[in-house]
Parts: C-alpha cells; sequence; structure tokens
C-alpha cells in the first residue's frame, strides 16, 4: 500500500520549538530546516512527502516545486493551506493508499479525516523524524564497524580464472 505524508509546512515550523526559534531569525532558513528534516524522513521511511505552504496573501497561480525530492507546494492566491491540504486529500484519496496530514490544526484534522486521511499532530511528526534520525545514525555506526574487505567471496576456482584473466591468460 503506498503511503503518502501531507504536511502543514507552517503550521509544522511554529509548532516544533527548534524551527519556531529559526523562524523569527530566518523564516527561509526554517522552512529549509524542515524541508532538509523531511527529506531525511522520505529517504529513509519510502514514504512520499508532499509539504503545502500557505501563500495565501501572495498574489499568483501557486507554484509547485520539486526540492530535496519532495513535493513542494505553495498556495494559491487566495488559498490557504487548509483548503490546499483538504483537496490534495481528496484527490489522491485512494483504497490502495495511505494518507497522513501532519497538523496540529484541530479543525484541519477533523476534515481531512473526514475525507480518510489519517492525522499525525506535528509532535507525533517530531517523534517519528527524531526516530529516524536515531535509526540512520545506528545504520551508519554499523556500518562503519563492518570490517573492510572486498566484499564478495569467491571461490577459489573464480580466484584463479580473475587471476588468470587480469595476467592476460585466457
Amino acid at each position: 500500500m503506498e503511503e503518502i505524508l501531507i504536511v502543514d509546512g507552517y503550521n509544522v515550523i511554529g509548532d516544533w520549538k527548534r524551527l519556531k526559534e529559526k523562524k523569527h531569525i530566518s523564516l527561509e532558513e526554517a522552512r529549509d530546516d524542515l524541508l532538509g528534516f523531511l527529506a531525511e524522513y522520505q529517504g529513509y521511511t519510502g514514504i512520499r512527502v508532499i509539504v503545502v505552504f500557505d501563500a495565501h496573501n501572495v498574489k499568483g497561480q501557486g507554484k509547485k516545486m520539486k526540492e530535496y525530492r519532495l513535493d513542494i507546494r505553495y498556495t494559491k492566491e487566495k488559498e490557504t493551506a487548509d483548503e490546499c491540504i483538504e483537496r490534495l486529500v481528496f484527490e489522491l484519496f485512494h483504497r490502495h493508499r495511505q494518507i497522513y496530514v501532519a497538523t496540529s490544526d484541530y479543525t484541519e484534522q477533523r476534515v481531512t479525516f473526514g475525507y480518510g486521511a489519517l492525522r499525525k499532530s506535528a509532535r507525533e511528526l517530531w517523534i517519528d523524524m527524531k526516530q529516524v534520525h536515531q535509526d540512520i545514525g545506528e545504520k551508519v555506526k554499523e556500518t562503519k564497524q563492518q570490517p573492510k574487505g572486498r566484499g564478495l567471496e569467491l571461490s577459489d576456482e573464480i580466484k584463479k580464472k580473475f587471476e588468470n584473466w587480469r595476467r592476460g591468460n585466457t
């Protein structure tokens, strides 16, 4: 079953302490940090991530981008992130697809649940993110501890054939 996580970008930035503090210095840096975390999450879990940023006060058609291999969407003029997320859940819903919506907006959680999505609060996403980061660290540590060798165990017969090829003897 395919899994999709739709993230209300600014809601999550406003909820995660680290990003909330950075937002006061630079919203762009907070956004980039969030995207970096989500790219790592997507790469490790295999869950497709769509991040929606609210741009309803900005004139224009909205924008879709692929960055960090994430599907990043900025809403259209006069469209809120909540409206965009609701539309995405409605459009993407399929019985062979599980959709999660990451937001701490209770109303948004209820509406998208009504469309068949499961909720994930910003706090729950942060806990998942920390676990993924820890799992990646453990895998890297395991990989570094493995003995460095040639990797493949070859029979003596195969080794002899390779040696003959290397020397030009066929």
